[in-house]
Formats: structure tokens, C-alpha cells, sequence
């Protein structure tokens, strides 16, 4: 009976940790001929120990994360215009606590988005909340709650976490009516809560981002007043990948082929007679695809995958 009115007790203060682990929790402290005192620490250590195991499983969920990334696993080495110190302090979250802002900017594959993941599930260790949203999936989300008359409603749910991440933003650009929709989630959590924001493009390319000059200069006013910004320079590193596993010195025949009669001279097909490495080919790749239509984007993309599995043209008709 007296088992049975402790756990009862146990499980209206939702101590469920010592509530499971009471037999074994009691005959350790025996063991140990621990004082109340410390028996009671012992109990108290488990029970937060428990908490904080669920409390940061839910919040990695809750925060929607593409993979799974840490500061141990990133190659600082690859990329040494990265300030190490700066990144360790980052991981820290005084920036949270002071609702600032993090821009993470440079090319496509250096790592941005790994330093992203990363910093947020440092936020989640340390007791904070997080979402990381690509930006086309969050200008999606408030193009329809504006259009469902629902947009207060979306830039409250969006003004919870204290640490909103947008990733790749300026890979596609925004509809006007977007870039208005996007001052106003900016400026909802100016100085309330942060935002870490990776981009391909530099500061001074935002007009172009947002279509619109006059609210890229209005966000950034906000961004970058209490901001730590980023500037990543170096080689992407799937491109890295690809020189290291050794590709081929010579092209597939499907390279070689004529191009299309509207065949623009700044597309792939422009590389077609040059004569040099695969990989030196994926690099202007890269290069031309910044500046691409969506569709010559996939188009040049899924040339690339030929390359990388050397498949001629001619075996896919």
C-alpha cells in the first residue's frame, strides 16, 4: 500500500523518471550509503536527466530539420575563410537570448546549410525552440494563409520559436506580393526573436532577390541591425567529391553532339568542344546554373548526372 500511495504521488507531480526507477533508484542509494540528502540529489538528477532526453526529442522534431549535422562533422579545413571561433560562439545562443540575426552567405555547396542544422540542434541542447523552414516552402505558407485570409494566424505560429531558420533563400526568386509577406514575418520578430538566414547571394543582390529594391532594403534594415553576418568563400563540396573519387579525363559522347538549333551560347552545349576535364566542366556548370531559368537549371542539372554516371545520350531513347 505505502508503494502504491508513492507512486500515486510520484505521478501527480509527473515525476515518471523515479517513478519507473524507484526500486532501482532507492537500492543504489543504499548501496552507496547516500544521506537524504544525496539520495534525494540522486532521484532529482535522473528525473532532469529524463526530461531533457524528451524535452530535446521533441524539440528536434518539432524543429522539421532535413538531417542530422554537427560542428564535429564539419570540415573546417575545406573552408578556411570560416572564422571557427565565431561558429563555436554562435553555438553558444547569447545570439537568441538577444534576438539577433545570423546571415550564412556564399556559393552553392559550402556547407551553409550544415552550419544551419547545426547551430539550430546546439539551440535545442541549450533549452531553446527552433524551425528550420526551406524559403520557398515558408513564401509558399504565407502566400496561403494571406490568400485564406489566415496570415495573422501563420506570422504568430512563425513568431513562436526563438530561433527561425530560412534556408536557401535567393535560389528562387519571390513574387512581389511575397517580399511584402516576408517583411512582415522580419518584421514581426525583429528584436522578439532570431533568424538565421542562408543565401546564395550577397547583400547587395537582395533587391534582385525580392524584386522589389524598397522592401529588400526595408528587411535588411531590420536583419542587420543587431546581425552577424557570414561570408563563405571557397569550392563546393560535392564538386570536391567528385575530384576526389577520380572522374574520367574525357567526355561522353553525348557532349560532343551537336546542339539544339535554339541553343543559347551561355548554355552547356557552349562547353560541348572544349576539351578538358569533367570536373573543370561541372565547375562552369555551376557558374552558368546561378543564372539560370528554372527549366535550363534542370536541364543542366540532370547533364551533369549523365556526366557523373557517364551515360551516353543515346541509351535513353
Amino acid at each position: 500500500m505505502e508503494h502504491d500511495h508513492l507512486t500515486a504521488m510520484l505521478n501527480r507531480l509527473k515525476l515518471t523518471a523515479i517513478r519507473d526507477q524507484l526500486d532501482n533508484l532507492v537500492d543504489e542509494a543504499a548501496r552507496r550509503e547516500l544521506t537524504i540528502r544525496e539520495a534525494l540529489s540522486l532521484f532529482c538528477e535522473r528525473e532532469i536527466a529524463r526530461k531533457d532526453e524528451r524535452r530535446i526529442e521533441m524539440g528536434t522534431g518539432l524543429a522539421r530539420f532535413p538531417f542530422v549535422r554537427d560542428l564535429d562533422g564539419f570540415d573546417f579545413a575545406a573552408q578556411p575563410s570560416i572564422d571557427k571561433k565565431q561558429i563555436r560562439e554562435l553555438t553558444g545562443g547569447r545570439f537568441i537570448a538577444n534576438a539577433e540575426a545570423v546571415l550564412l552567405l556564399g556559393p552553392p555547396g559550402v556547407g551553409k546549410t550544415h552550419l544551419a542544422v547545426a547551430i539550430g540542434r546546439q539551440a535545442i541542447l541549450a533549452g531553446y525552440t527552433v524551425q528550420f523552414v526551406p524559403a520557398p516552402t515558408l513564401v509558399a505558407q504565407l502566400a496561403k494563409a494571406h490568400s485564406e485570409g489566415r496570415l495573422e494566424e501563420r506570422l504568430t505560429l512563425l513568431g513562436k520559436p526563438k530561433l527561425l531558420i530560412v534556408d536557401e533563400l535567393g535560389y528562387l526568386p519571390f513574387e512581389p506580393n511575397a517580399a511584402h509577406l516576408f517583411f512582415q514575418l522580419v518584421s514581426r520578430r525583429y528584436e522578439r526573436g532570431s533568424m538565421l538566414i542562408t543565401s546564395n547571394r550577397s547583400i547587395g543582390e537582395w533587391g534582385t532577390v525580392f524584386g522589389d529594391a524598397v522592401v529588400a532594403t526595408a528587411i535588411l534594415d531590420r536583419l542587420l541591425h543587431h546581425s552577424h553576418v557570414i561570408t563563405i568563400r571557397g569550392d563546393s563540396y560535392r564538386l570536391r567529391e567528385k575530384r576526389r573519387t577520380g572522374m574520367t579525363t574525357s567526355f561522353p559522347r553525348w557532349v560532343h553532339r551537336d546542339p539544339p538549333r535554339a541553343a543559347s551560347p551561355d548554355s552547356w552545349w557552349s562547353l560541348r568542344s572544349a576539351r578538358v576535364p569533367p570536373v573543370h566542366y561541372l565547375d562552369k556548370l555551376l557558374q552558368l546554373s546561378l543564372g539560370a531559368t528554372p527549366l535550363n537549371l534542370g536541364v543542366q542539372v540532370l547533364m551533369a548526372e549523365r556526366v557523373r554516371f557517364r551515360t551516353p545520350v543515346d541509351t535513353l531513347h
